[in-house]
């Protein structure tokens, strides 16, 4: 039987760094141009001043979006004292300014301070952010001029590192790993009433999403210029991070279908793990006393190329 229309056949993860001034729907767009795909998506939108890791899925891989996007982030940033914007980052129209105090140019203080950081947070999104609220998107309302009331969000901080202060700036360049749905622009905003001041975020970098880094990322051109886009694809099984279920070549009808397979696993109730089969993910299953059931089948399956 024949592709469909827009179905290359291709089906693999994408770990593309992002350049400044695209959004996340542009580089989509681009990489859908290259493949000749039309069901691509991404794991975690980046803004379009942010540079770094955007995981992009290629076709069926697209069914493994909700595994990626939920995976544990971590950004370099830039805070930047003294002003604050109305979309809390460079982007954005300067709103108020107030004076900076000195401990902000004190690299002691700034290291203590960041540090403090680690633990759990309610957080308020940005203005100017995809939150929907009553069926209203908060960045199309902000355009407009009025600001959606959005409730508070738990975050987690894991890891928060004082990289550098520049004093003559009023800035400092920060490391953070922080679980998803966690606004880095946010994080900068509220520095600077922490610290008596106001603040955005001058610059961002993902460095990492889950296991995947920001080294073994693709360029766009790269992928423009390939003439083997499977090559360029990472392994998948890699990517998610789960425990793995190796199945035999008896159990593949049964994973093809989404029945639910025993296992001798020790694995905890509600664990995911990856069923693959010969280095193929097939599939994601969720560990059940003495079986494991079907939440992602993938049909055809998921390669991951030389990367």
């Amino acid at each position: 039987m024949s592709a469909r229309r827009g179905e290359s056949g291709l089906s693999g993860i994408l770990v593309v760094d992002k350049p400044a001034g695209m959004t996340s729907h542009d580089v989509v767009n681009r990489v859908r141009r290259a493949t000749g795909e039309r069901r691509v998506g991404h794991a975690g939108t980046l803004d379009p001043m942010a540079t770094g890791i955007l995981v992009v899925l290629v076709g069926p891989a697209t069914r493994l979006a909700p595994f990626l996007t939920a995976a544990e982030k971590a950004y370099r940033a830039t805070i930047v004292f003294g002003s604050q914007t109305d979309t809390d980052d460079a982007d954005g129209r300067v709103v108020a300014t107030a004076p900076i105090p000195d401990e902000i140019c004190d690299p002691f203080f700034a290291a203590g301070t960041v540090a403090a950081l680690v633990g759990s947070h309610e957080q308020i999104p940005p203005a100017f952010s995809a939150i929907k609220r009553g069926g209203e998107v908060a960045y199309v309302a902000a355009r407009r001029g009025e600001v959606l009331e959005i409730e508070p969000r738990s975050i987690e901080i894991f890891e928060s590192r004082l990289l550098g202060v520049d004093g003559d700036r009023a800035e400092w360049d920060v490391e953070l790993a922080v679980s998803k749905g966690t606004y880095i622009r946010a994080i900068a905003r509220d520095m600077g009433p922490a610290m008596g001041t106001v603040a955005h975020l001058c610059s961002l970098r993902r460095t990492r999403s889950g296991p995947l880094r920001a080294e073994n990322a693709v360029a766009l051109d790269t992928i423009d210029s390939s003439d083997d886009i499977r090559s360029l694809f990472s392994d998948p099984v890699a990517a998610l991070g789960l425990d793995q279920l190796e199945i035999s070549s008896a159990q593949l009808n049964d994973v093809t279908n989404g029945r639910r397979l025993r296992t001798q696993s020790a694995g905890q109730p509600g664990q995911l793990v990856s069923v693959v089969h010969e280095r193929e993910l097939l599939a994601v299953y969720e560990q059940v006393d003495g079986f494991a059931k079907p939440v992602a089948v993938i049909p055809g399956g998921v390669v991951g190329g030389s990367r």
